[in-house]
């Protein structure tokens, strides 16, 4: 049993009801402060970590995101007061891949004082450049390219299942020694309002998330004060594709050592958890915020397009550099890797 499997079960055992929401379950799995799995600090991506990203494929990725901001401050005006900002900055490898590529100022949403410190370690060479806030309605009024690169998948999701006649939750309670499900209403009229949006052909048991922290994120985003572009990539499905018959078991999964399987209540805060995000809903929320779609496209086309200029200039060259960045170009772009798995949702604010 886990530390945090303990206190989950200290709280249950002090709880009335005797259950928490899986939302509320994943929030202390994935950021409790001391025993979340992301809450200590940054987690060890790639090889020798839990799980690959774009990041971590190699410095490509922020090169194009470099070329990105470029477009978006030539389209916005060449305003002196351009900025990329990047919520959801990890260990700031992202962002130093960018700031190598380009001299625009920098702003990190980071609301975590340990990933900050380890985002200023690492990013000390750009010193003057880089500033920090600690949240969305801290930022100041810009224009700018806002950078999101895996956020909304690692958000708490509440669990639902059909039963044949209606939508019901999924709670976590203690069986014995071990934590189970269990079944219940809709703990709050907001997701009950949501679950009356889900299908009803779906077979009996048919089990699946909803992200409502994504839709908050999302009304947050369009009410932060800065101008601009907001770019996301994220893992995902259109709402047909999310919502097949065939996905009886939904998308939430845990990772360890680039394993992964559907156990998602054992070695809690050891473990990712994470969920394919609706971008349906997440499109739906930002344009009756006020915000309007850009692009929505599979990574593999948006970033095989972006990438154009840069393979032009590397024709003919057969040195060791050149071939390690068509590496990951190929990483980032073709359908077995990484181009069909990843979406790219682009929205101007």
């Amino acid at each position: 049993m886990t530390a945090l499997t303990r206190i989950l079960h200290d709280d249950l055992s002090a709880r009335p009801e005797g259950r928490l929401t899986f939302a509320q379950v994943m929030q202390q799995a994935l950021y409790h402060p001391e025993h979340g799995y992301y809450g200590p600090g940054p987690r060890r991506i790639g090889r020798s970590g839990d799980f690959y990203t774009a990041v971590s494929v190699g410095s490509l990725y922020g090169r194009l995101l470099g070329n990105l901001a470029q477009q978006v401050k030539a389209e916005l005006g060449e305003s002196p007061h351009f900025c990329v900002i990047e919520q959801a900055a990890h260990d700031g490898q992202l962002a130093e891949d960018i700031l190598s590529t380009t001299d625009h100022p920098y702003i990190i949403v980071e609301p975590n004082p340990r990933y900050e410190a380890v985002q200023r370690q690492r990013l000390a060479p750009f010193e003057g450049r880089v500033n920090w806030v600690a949240s969305l309605a801290a930022l100041p009024p810009v224009p700018a390219l806002f950078v999101c690169n895996e956020l909304p998948d690692a958000m708490p999701v509440h669990l639902v299942r059909w039963t044949g006649e209606r939508w019901e939750e999924l709670y976590v309670h203690t069986a014995g020694t071990t934590l189970d499900f269990i079944a219940g209403p809709a703990s709050s009229e907001r997701l009950a309002e949501e679950l009356r949006r889900l299908p009803h052909d779906l077979p009996p048991g048919y089990t699946t998330e909803v992200n409502l922290a994504a839709l908050d994120w999302m009304q947050e985003l369009a009410t932060a004060p800065f101008h601009g572009v907001v770019y996301i990539a994220d893992y995902g499905f259109d709402e047909a594709e999310l919502y097949s018959p065939e996905r009886t078991s939904g998308t939430l999964r845990r990772y360890s050592k680039h394993q992964t399987d559907d156990h998602v209540l054992l070695d809690l805060g050891e473990c990712d958890l994470t969920t394919h995000i609706n971008f349906t809903r997440l499109i739906e929320t930002a344009e009756a915020t006020g915000m309007k779609q850009r692009a929505y496209e599979l990574q593999g086309r948006f970033l095989g397009k972006l990438g154009l200029p840069l393979l032009a200039t590397l024709e003919g060259r057969v040195d060791a550099s050149t071939q390690a960045l068509l590496r990951q170009y190929h990483s980032l772009t073709h359908p077995a890797f990484m181009g069909r798995s990843f979406r790219i949702l682009l929205l101007d604010k």
